[in-house]
């Protein structure tokens, strides 16, 4: 994909599905679990990366400055985006550089409004560390319906992203990011009667999550064309090889599913 053709003609929707692993979105994906992701994923199937990070701030970091999950295989890899400087080895002719120190910042100045739907913490924007994220943007909202502990986060989130693509003049370009906060602790109110979050509770949470997710892209389609990031930003161990949570060095926290693909 040529991202400068795609930027300036596209709305991008760039969604993190905050803390979801790899082999849990692979295995919904090929029980047919998650229906609606299947019918967008290239294939039906996601791609296996490697975060860039091990936790949620980190991460975004990273994923604002153009270093989206690495292919989970040797080489280069051409990002999509990248900030301008010297030495960049993954730079191609295909990749979109923007003389920014952000992706948030580079694409408003290519003319997009750029639109923040917080989820975890780290988009709170309760105190310094909350807002520092959501202040790349233009427009960043947050409120605890859309929070770690709302069972209906991403109902509220899809709602309120539906609401400003609709409010916004279709020949703006958009740049929408959502992140979505189902997939974190605590999930297990997905399942009825689960007393702790565990591998299951999170697959369930994904199923919610999955559910959600067709009025967005009715509404993206609405507007034209939209090319789409959908990844997690890492994974979660429940109790592998005596690990638990993030912020750790096991592979199935650094292993992330990935997709891209244009929305006609």
């Amino acid at each position: 994909m040529d991202m400068n053709a795609v930027v300036g003609t596209h709305d991008l929707l760039f969604i993190t599905l905050d803390t979801l692993r790899y082999d849990v979105a692979v295995e919904l994906a090929a029980s047919g679990r998650t229906p609606n992701l299947g019918a967008l994923l290239p294939g039906g199937q996601w791609e296996a990366r490697h975060s860039p990070a091990s936790f949620t701030y980190a991460a975004h970091h990273a994923f604002f400055a153009g270093f989206l999950p690495t292919p989970a295989r040797p080489g280069r890899h051409p990002r999509l985006f990248a900030m301008r400087f010297e030495g960049s080895e993954t730079t191609g002719t295909d990749t979109c550089v923007l003389d920014a120190p952000d992706l948030v910042t580079g694409l408003a100045g290519r003319g997009y409004h750029t639109v923040c739907i917080g989820g975890v913490g780290f988009f709170n924007q309760l105190n310094p560390l909350g807002r520092v994220l959501p202040g790349l943007f233009a427009e960043s909202h947050w409120s605890p319906q859309l929070g770690v502990r709302e069972p209906r986060s991403t109902e509220h989130q899809v709602a309120l992203a539906v609401a400003r693509l609709e409010a916004l003049p279709r020949e703006r370009r958009v740049f929408l990011f959502i992140n979505v906060s189902a997939l974190h602790q605590p999930n297990r109110h997905y399942v009825p009667g689960a007393r702790e979050d565990s591998r299951e509770t999170h697959a369930a949470a994904l199923e919610y999550v999955d559910s959600q997710l067709p009025p967005l892209f009715a509404a993206l389609r609405r507007r034209g064309p939209a090319f789409c990031i959908l990844c997690s930003d890492h994974g979660t161990a429940y109790g592998e090889d005596g690990y638990n949570g993030h912020r750790l060095g096991h592979p199935v926290v650094w292993t992330v599913p990935y997709a891209e693909f244009r929305l006609p």
